[in-house]
């Protein structure tokens, strides 16, 4: 049977847009890929802090939460050698209706980190763009793949299969160590982080010691308190429909429906068949009020959080923990990937992780290195989030339309947006450019043929209304950090530098 996976984002007040995803879905009976716990006692070996399980082996890194950041960093840790201990609170298959869309940055990313083999044999399929509805009109907006091999695409999938076949891969490599546990606390010594504690699933309380803390223990994280300064924001809420039996406008794309405001979630049910079905696809209408009857609708709220680091020696965040962005974009597994790369180029001159003040100052140019990949994705989904969202302002109504218009242009107008959201072009000054050109070309659009009092009015108030979309978001970013990141990290650089040649002439 082929279902279709219908992802809405449902606003308190609007319903912005739909997406789905074309996707075969198979219910296979999976088991857990959960590593037998052992007991974790604590050794100091000349004055560094590890820990050692049953079988007495030393601990370089300890990684809170196994989701798609944490397994795939595991991994990457493990494959290069560090022994790493991963505690997660359910290695379960998870059941969510989030992280089901890795872009084709992301997959470049996974291939990079020797991960490509997870997409299969959990019914991936592969995407290549995304189809735009809006009052009746639609346009196709195309991965710009061509000088790829053929096998980079993006892939859809449902999120704990995807999990699980990390897991199960970072699981056969001998020096790491996966255990079921919830981390309670961060053990700090000194201003310095030296550990966690946990209890184990029987309810054990347990402490284990690492020279290095790795926090990716997601968007409900407990933790991120004691090492950053949280601004999270829920601006909607997301919603998901399993469509069966339909076929979608255009196969292996993404959906995206433009619709009308939508109601509180009471009335959910009868408005999405009464107002919202009407504007779906009408290849889709059948489908899709069939699925509401059948009741299984999901929701799940959208977070958007700034990545605002406290650099904490011990320790790192990592993941939706330490930085949210909009779904609409579908772009934070690529963004955690690209992380993971950055991070572990980082750490592979570092034979040795103890002389954690030495270690705390070269991870700070980590925050400024994932700069151009994680800002042009978290612009992105942020400016476009507020750009399709329905509004009664006629300028943001021209600018919605202007969006649309746009894009719907083909040729640079479409492949270079679609580029810089397909995590394939991450310059955060193409984005810039091309979105004062979407607010441009929306002026142009009132004015001709013949300018009028009123239009050039609300011409000035939708280049005012894309400033204030835009410029909140690049600050909350970092202005240096976002568009001079190489420089910023000379500095880094430097001050490590000499730090060390301090530390050396005190010896």
């Amino acid at each position: 049977m082929a279902d279709q996976y219908v992802l809405g984002s449902v606003l308190a007040s609007v319903l912005a847009l739909v997406v789905l995803y074309n996707l075969f879905v198979k219910r296979n009976a999976r088991g857990e890929s959960t590593a037998d716990a052992t007991k974790a006692a604590t050794t100091a070996v000349n004055g560094e802090c590890r820990s050692k399980n049953g079988g007495g082996d030393d601990v370089d890194v300890i990684i809170v939460g196994a989701g798609v950041a944490g397994a795939a960093l595991a991994h990457t840790l493990g494959k290069d050698g560090r022994r790493v201990h991963v505690i997660e609170r359910d290695l379960t298959e998870p059941d969510r209706i989030v992280g089901e869309l890795l872009q084709p940055g992301g997959y470049l990313k996974l291939i990079e980190l020797g991960l490509e083999d997870c997409v299969e044999n959990i019914d991936a399929q592969r995407v290549f763009g995304y189809a735009l509805f809006k009052d009746g009109r639609n346009t196709r907006l195309s991965y710009p793949l061509e000088k790829f091999h053929s096998d980079v695409s993006g892939r859809s999938f449902h999120n704990g299969r995807f999990i699980q076949r990390m897991r199960e891969k970072a699981a056969t490599l001998p020096n790491v160590r996966l255990e079921q546990g919830t981390v309670t606390t961060l053990l700090e010594e000194n201003g310095t982080i030296k550990g966690v504690q946990y209890k184990t699933k029987t309810g054990e309380e347990l402490t284990a010691y690492a020279p290095l803390t790795i926090v990716c223990d997601g968007c409900f994280s407990n933790l991120r308190r004691s090492l950053c300064k949280p601004k999270v924001d829920v601006p909607s809420c997301f919603v998901g429909l399993v469509l069966e039996n339909c076929e979608l406008p255009y196969v292996n794309h993404g959906h995206v429906i433009l619709a009308d405001p939508s109601p509180i979630f009471g009335e959910m049910a009868n408005y999405l068949k009464t107002m919202v079905a009407s504007q779906i696809p009408p290849q889709l209408q059948d489908a899709f009020i069939a699925a509401i009857e059948k009741g299984n609708i999901r929701t799940m709220p959208n977070r958007s959080m700034p990545a605002a680091p406290q650099p904490t020696p011990g320790a790192l965040l990592m993941g939706d923990a330490f930085n949210m962005r909009h779904p609409l974009t579908g772009g934070g597994m690529t963004v955690a990937l690209s992380d993971i790369v950055v991070l572990r180029n980082l750490l592979k001159p570092l034979p040795d992780l103890n002389d954690a003040p030495t270690l705390c100052r070269y991870l700070e140019s980590f925050y400024t290195l994932r700069k151009p990949v994680a800002s042009t994705i978290n612009t992105l989904a942020g400016a476009l989030y507020q750009v399709f969202c329905a509004s009664p302002d006629q300028a943001l109504k021209e600018m919605r339309q202007a969006c649309f218009d746009y894009l719907s242009l083909g040729g640079v107008f479409s492949t270079g947006p679609v580029s810089l959201l397909s995590g394939l072009n991450p310059r955060p000054l193409s984005l810039v450019l091309h979105f004062f050109a979407v607010a441009i070309y929306g002026v142009g659009r009132l004015l001709l043929p013949f300018p009028s009092p009123k239009r050039m009015w609300i011409g000035g108030r939708l280049i005012s209304g894309a400033s204030g979309i835009i410029l909140p978001i690049i600050k909350a970013e970092g202005v240096r950090q976002m568009f001079f990141p190489r420089y910023c990290s000379r500095i880094l650089q430097n001050s490590s530098r000499e730090f060390k040649s301090w530390k050396l002439n005190r010896g």
